[in-house]
């Protein structure tokens, strides 16, 4: 089996999303496609929505895309975990993921010994950030 692919859901501000989770997660935009480049019906205000989007830097891979229609979008209850390889990097991400978001959890030593942190993102994901220290030493 290939490694599952996140795939997020917007309403009108995909593009938004893209450029921060590429930014964020220091992704490379692999392609993006609209609803007005493809042959696929949809109402005329989600022209400009994108239809598809994929981020990856080769290991992480993170797909995106609007829906033409208002109420089919949603975070719904479903976390998206990353395994951080550094202190540094679980920082980087928490403080990242606050920007416009609100900590769940805040970033935290923890009894199993890691540094974690659960942090909604401004569009409503949630990121649970694990940095396992026993196994980076």
């Amino acid at each position: 089996m290939k490694p599952v692919t996140p795939y997020l859901t917007f309403y009108g501000n995909a593009k938004e999303a893209a450029t921060y989770y590429e930014t964020t997660f220091s992704l490379d935009n692999l392609g993006t496609m609209k609803y007005s480049d493809g042959d696929f019906p949809h109402p005329p205000e989600a022209s400009d929505y994108l239809m598809h989007c994929h981020l990856s830097d080769g290991t992480f891979h993170l797909m995106l895309a609007d829906s033409p229609t208002p109420g089919e979008a949603g975070t719904s209850n479903v976390a998206l975990m990353i395994e951080c390889e550094s202190d540094e990097e679980v920082n980087r991400l928490y403080k990242a993921l606050l920007e416009g978001g609100k900590a769940v959890m805040e970033l935290q030593e923890t009894f199993w010994g890691a540094k974690y942190a659960k942090v909604q993102d401004q569009f409503g994901y949630t990121w649970d950030l694990n940095f396992q220290k026993d196994k980076a030493e």
